[in-house]
């Protein structure tokens, strides 16, 4: 039988030998990687995208034909910080369970599909599979990082199953071959690496989830690798140095052309199996001459070991751990010190900063040791790139130390609960962890009567989240922090360079915070909204202020721009920054059924009565996100004019019915829209609606994507870019941009087309348009922001049906000039 994996093209070489062993009789049979598994579904569960995200949606049919019916279902994978196990929530949508998540960097992921947090089933539209974990399923995200965890662009080594006798565990047992290109039967012998799963793991697990086929085979292709046979035993028995040195070397001996030298052995193993790995270094010194650690540090009683032997007889001894998520990160610490005091020689590939104990840090380890071996040339020493000295063990503070979490140096935050859910069956921890800021479950374990889990490496930014116990959101009762909108939520900030305008300035050196109330017509009752003032607030400056108000989403309210938003970090760290011009902002309550009556009839009133503001519409602005986007529209439609700087956040613009588009373009000084990435569920209506404002000819920016989804992260990142282009006295700039299409050059017909449109604008540039008309209608909008750079360039392909079009083509400046609009005639036949 053929030998595959996944993606793997057919057709590659197999062998079938029979061999004589010392004792019973051997054999070597071609066998499937891949267990049986449903017939492929239509339609995948999980589609991944070209650019790393993931669009999830799983059959409810599907889901309780496995399992029965289920209230939640979850993704789950190696999808969190460390690339640790994380679970993506899905929600129910019509008949599917749905998410889009992302983006993920390159590599092989693992997973599977749970309900009501013990229902497990395995992805039947994914015919992958894992021998050791019946439900997982894989898919490999492509990409420069993972290049040797690809399939090899050309044949390479072929992988044969090797069956043998085991007298130890009193049954016939496998192993997995590889063996290189230049593998012959007779003539010189190959050096032999034995490579050992972890526990709970089996034979198989290096090739169908630690990628082991691929990485040897680029590794050999790359002129990196030695030719060597490497053998991936099974380790689940008692006694595994006879395991291995009476039964599976002699095996392998016997059935390939392999040599009896010692020297030319070398064994190294992840987990468990890196310590049956030490285990046999230490008891039978000189079997292997080269020695590797993956993520194992508990190496047993190190007092009685024959160091000198092991010293003498081994050429290599290298460790390697990852960060503190990895459970062996401490023991590891703990053994080097030990190692030290003895005089055992090691090297140290130093902390993996970003992996924790997972088959992610063990295939880069296997990618670092592998090259290392059977080598005229000593091992080099040195740690690998950007990894780091272990020079203390992680300690998190007492269980029971209040406030919650613990954050501890390089971004790493334990969460711990109270005493209260000694009794839960099952306790997470559930925030915006994901990429972008999407939301992640991270399981936690039980230790004593509390939970705890360590997340990380988080990256320096404002976090929220909730405990899920037992399917409930709960709040972390330790984390004084609170939301009001949201009862269940917590929040805690990782300091750094890049959080740093969410940090809190020096006491004194900011702005007040206040809360002014009012009477509300609209809503019948008394309402708040917090006001920030700047540092150096004159309530009697002859100047007045300029006003912003800025709004909240739906389901929020007015403390939301403050207790989540961290509104009143940004604006401080902007103004200290000289970035912001000094500006009163008003955060009022939206959840009214008329908002511009809400806005013009009680809270601007109300302000103007109680702060120095300006009653100039140039010196006005609005903002919102989301619902809170759509009511600053709604403003902008019935009252143009009347807020002269306009920021949509997340929002879309609706129907251009009844628009005063002369009016908007002539009472706004400054549009500016800004949404996230696929994974918010407002980008296609953003998309949308920059297609009705090109039609209608409302003038407006565009800040491009923010990666992110439809939440906090991106809505900081539109306030720290949208507050400090307000009220700017810029000196006047009414030259227009440059610009010249460079693609199409030609009528066609194209199949596709590549557009390219280059522009330039001393004064800064703004953005690049180019949309597509068939006679007369738009059909298709491209245009990509330039962040105010002098020059720049927009390319788009745009496939078409067949036909004949014209590309409009124009450039606009931070001053708000556009270039003279150029056409292109050009024709597509998608069958020429």
């Amino acid at each position: 039988m053929e030998i595959t994996s996944p993606s793997r093209p057919h057709g590659r070489r197999t062998r079938t030998r029979r061999a004589l062993g010392l004792i019973t009789a051997l054999f070597v049979a071609i066998a499937g990687l891949t267990v049986a598994a449903p017939a492929a579904a239509a339609t995948p569960w999980i589609d991944v995208q070209d650019d790393g995200y993931l669009r999830i949606s799983v059959p409810n049919t599907d889901v309780e034909a496995a399992v029965g019916p289920v209230s939640q279902v979850v993704v789950e994978g190696n999808f969190g910080p460390s690339h640790n196990w994380a679970q993506i929530g899905l929600q129910r949508s019509g008949a599917n369970w749905t998410a889009t998540y992302g983006p993920f960097t390159p590599g092989l992921y693992y997973y599977q599909v749970t309900g009501d947090d013990s229902k497990v089933l395995k992805d039947t539209s994914n015919p992958t599979s894992v021998a050791s974990e019946p439900e997982w399923s894989t898919f490999f995200i492509p990409g420069d990082s993972a290049a040797l965890l690809a399939d090899a662009p050309e044949e390479a080594g072929t992988i044969e199953t090797l069956t043998y006798d085991s007298a130890v565990a009193g049954e016939e047992r496998q192993a997995l071959v590889w063996l290189p290109p230049t593998y012959k039967p007779k003539g010189k012998k190959f050096p032999v690496f034995y490579l050992q799963h972890g526990g709970a793991q089996s034979y198989r697990d290096w090739v169908e989830v630690g990628r082991a086929e691929q990485i040897l085979d680029n590794l050999w292709l790359s002129g990196r690798l030695e030719d060597m046979i490497v053998v991936m035993g099974n380790g689940n028995v008692p006694d595994f140095s006879a395991e291995l040195l009476d039964n599976l070397v002699p095996a392998v001996e016997d059935a390939y052309n392999a040599s009896p030298s010692k020297k030319k052995r070398a064994l190294a193993g992840l987990s468990m199996g890196g310590g049956q790995t030490f285990e046999v270094f230490s008891e039978h010194p000189g079997e292997f001459a080269q020695i590797g650690t993956f993520g194992a540090g508990r190496f047993g009683d190190l007092d009685d070991i024959p160091v000198k032997k092991m010293n003498n007889k081994t050429d290599l001894f290298r460790v390697y751990v990852g960060n503190p998520t990895d459970v062996a990160h401490n023991d590891v610490y703990d053994s080097f010190q030990k190692f030290d005091e003895i005089g055992l020689d090691y090297q140290f590939d130093g902390v993996n900063p970003d992996a924790g104990h997972n088959w992610n840090a063990w295939q880069e380890n296997l990618i670092d040791f592998a090259p290392r071996l059977f080598t005229k040339k000593p091992s080099d020493p040195a740690m690998s790139e950007g990894h780091t000295a272990l020079t203390e063990r992680f300690e998190t503070p007492a269980s029971g130390t209040t406030p919650t979490p613990w954050i501890s140096d390089g971004g790493f935050v334990t969460f711990e609960t109270t005493a209260d859910f000694a009794d839960a069956e099952y306790v997470s921890v559930w925030a915006n962890t994901a990429p972008g800021g999407s939301w992640l479950r991270t399981e936690m374990s039980k230790v004593g009567d509390r939970w705890q889990t360590t997340i990380g490496p988080l990256d320096p930014w404002f976090y929220h989240y909730r405990l899920i116990v037992d399917r409930q959101a709960v709040k972390d009762t330790s984390n004084p922090t609170s939301v009001t909108s949201e009862p269940a939520w917590s929040t805690f900030l990782v300091e750094g360079e890049e959080s740093r305008l969410l940090t809190d300035v020096a006491e004194g050196e900011g702005g007040a915070l206040d809360v002014m109330t009012y009477q509300s017509s609209v809503a019948g009752e008394e309402r708040s909204a917090y006001v920030w003032t700047p540092p150096g607030y004159d309530a009697e400056r002859a100047e007045p202020y300029p006003l912003f108000v800025l709004n909240h989403g739906g389901g929020q309210t007015w403390t939301d721009w403050v207790e989540v938003g961290r509104t009143r970090q940004i604006l401080d760290n902007l103004f200290l920054d000289g970035a912001l011009q000094p500006m009163v902002v008003v955060m009022p309550n939206g959840n009214v059924s008329d908002y511009p009556a809400e806005l013009l009839d009680n809270i601007v009133p109300v302000t103007e009565a109680t702060y120095n503001v300006s009653g100039d519409p140039a010196k006005r602005a609005l903002a919102g996100l989301s619902a809170g986007g759509a009511r600053t529209i709604s403003v902008l439609k019935a009252h143009p004019g009347a807020f002269a700087s306009i920021g949509v956040f997340s929002a879309g613009f609706g129907s251009g019915d009844g628009v005063d588009v002369e009016a908007i373009n002539a009472g706004t000084d400054l549009f500016r829209l800004y949404i996230g990435d696929i994974t918010d569920f407002v980008y296609e209506g953003m998309m949308a609606a920059l297609v009705t404002l090109d039609e209608l000819g409302i003038e407006y920016e565009f800040d491009g994507v923010t990666p992110g989804p439809h939440g906090w992260d991106v809505w900081q990142k539109n306030l720290i870019d949208f507050a400090p282009r307000l009220f700017q006295e810029l000196p006047a700039d009414d030259v227009r941009p440059e610009v010249a299409l460079v693609s199409p050059s030609t009528a066609g017909p194209f199949g596709a087309v590549d557009i390219q449109v280059d522009a330039s604008d001393l004064g800064g540039l703004e953005r690049i348009v180019a949309n597509i008309y068939q006679d007369g209608t738009l059909v298709q909008s491209t245009q990509s922001p330039m962040g105010g750079a002098e020059s720049g360039t927009h390319t788009a392909t745009v496939q078409l049906p067949s036909g004949d079009y014209m590309v409009k083509y124009n450039a606009h400046d931070r001053a708000g000039n556009v270039s003279r609009t150029g056409t292109f005639d050009f024709t597509v036949d998608v069958d020429g």
